[in-house]
């Protein structure tokens, strides 16, 4: 479905993105992980059209889209969500996700004036649609809520729920556990699930949340300084001693020797698996 193949992004002298190559098939969910800085929010923006590569192609559904913009992927079934919701605020949950579906004859001042029935009717069939995507994120109880008023784990539960009123066919997730608390996170996991199982949506998700990754993710991909470090499945990731360099920059052995000052995604990776003897 995506395909990534050299991928370079330079602000200067400085390599963001460093001959970045990968391949993601329709129906996955891939994880990406690595440490502050390793570029996975520039890889992302790259993809999804906010910025142009120094080198470097990018594949969607077969088609060159190397320098579409981000609305010419949007409109193709590329969509991206944010590590901080862009909700509309002042607007309530529900006219939230009215707002998403693009070419709404109702945009058209012309067809408000002459053709009304016909708008009437287009805003029927999305607003049946939002309310249904409220439904099955369990949001009806605010959908008259303003969305600036909703807690961080509802925002990032509408903003999945803007995606689902595209027609999307892939879908970057920019840390969607930040800032939520662990009862919406799991249901935040169990949509994603639901999505990608039983409707066929294929994710990207940048996450610092391992125990989530664990949960939804092959294969993962590891970065660091810019490059693919590794890619597998979690229990190969995790087991990795590059992961842990990288993650702290330090040799295994100085990493036995600081345990107090832990890296809280290390102390997870470690904590799950890793043997001693590898440490």
């Amino acid at each position: 479905m995506l395909e990534l193949d050299g991928l370079v992004k330079a602000f200067g002298g400085f390599h963001a993105v460093d001959g970045c190559s990968m391949r993601v098939n329709k129906g996955e969910i891939l994880g990406l992980i690595g440490p502050n800085g390793a570029g996975k929010t520039t890889l992302f923006n790259l993809i999804a059209g906010a910025l142009q590569p120094t080198s470097g192609t990018i594949r969607f559904l077969g088609e060159d889209v190397t320098h579409l913009s981000t609305d010419a992927l949007f409109h193709k079934g590329l969509v991206r969500t944010f590590q901080i919701p862009h909700e509309f605020h002042r607007l309530s949950a529900l006219e939230n996700l009215m707002m998403v579906p693009p070419h709404q004859p109702g945009e058209s001042l012309f067809a408000n004036w002459l053709a009304w029935g016909r708008v009437r009717k287009a805003e029927e069939e999305v607003r049946r649609k939002a309310e249904e995507t409220l439904a099955f994120l369990e949001l009806t109880h605010v959908a008259h809520e303003r969305a600036g008023n909703l807690s961080g784990g509802q925002k990032k539960l509408l903003e999945l729920g803007r995606t689902m009123m595209t027609d999307a066919q892939l879908v970057l997730l920019d840390e969607p556990a930040a800032g939520v608390n662990r009862t919406l996170l799991r249901k935040l996991e169990e949509k994603i699930l639901i999505l990608n199982r039983e409707r066929g949506y294929t994710f990207i998700l940048i996450e610092h949340d391992m125990e989530m990754i664990e949960k939804l993710c092959h294969p993962v991909v590891c970065m660091a300084e810019g490059k693919v470090l590794i890619e597998g499945d979690f229990r190969t990731v995790r087991s990795d001693r590059r992961v842990l360099e990288a993650y702290l920059g330090e040799t295994p052995t100085a990493i036995e020797r600081n345990e107090a000052e832990h890296d809280p995604q290390v102390e997870t990776l470690r904590a799950q698996e890793l043997p001693r003897e590898d440490l």
